[in-house]
């Protein structure tokens, strides 16, 4: 199964979502919390014959997952250089603006338009992964349930 930050990572780079968008540098994600919830959960309109993306039709769901694999929100104002289309393809001159908003930008130091290869240092943030955090260790992919204490 596809995770959370890699699902995010398709998204941010299809040319056919518009609620997700890198930020100038390619290090941090804009999303338009009205364009995402009606492009992406299917708030407003029937998502009829669409595989669901995300089980949830609650933006507050997005965010908290976001939070659990180490996003953090930063905030930024519209005008702020950071806004536009990112590394990727040019947009239409003058076309930084989201008219449905409000606009949430989240921050990894592993989500990187340049580097996939950083996706798998991404990990859920568990009660014991966050201890390690805490403790300046590295934390490694989740060991089966019976194995941890």
């Amino acid at each position: 199964p596809c995770t959370f930050p890699m699902k995010l990572w398709l998204l941010v780079n299809s040319p056919c979502v518009h609620s997700v968008r890198w930020d100038a540098h390619g290090e941090g994600v804009f999303i338009d919390q009205g364009l995402f919830e009606q492009e992406l959960l299917g708030v407003g309109h029937s998502a009829a014959g669409d595989e669901e993306l995300f089980k949830t039709k609650n933006f507050g769901s997005i965010v908290r997952q976001l939070n659990l694999y180490g996003f953090h929100k930063l905030t930024v104002s519209p005008t702020s250089s950071a806004v536009g289309s990112g590394p990727g393809p040019a947009m239409a001159e003058g076309e930084t603006s989201y008219l449905d908003g409000p606009l949430h930008y989240f921050w990894n130091p592993h989500f990187r338009y340049d580097h996939p290869d950083l996706l798998l240092k991404i990990k859920r943030l568990t009660k014991a992964n966050k201890e390690k955090l805490d403790a300046g260790l590295e934390v490694t992919s989740r060991l089966p349930d019976d194995l941890q204490h």
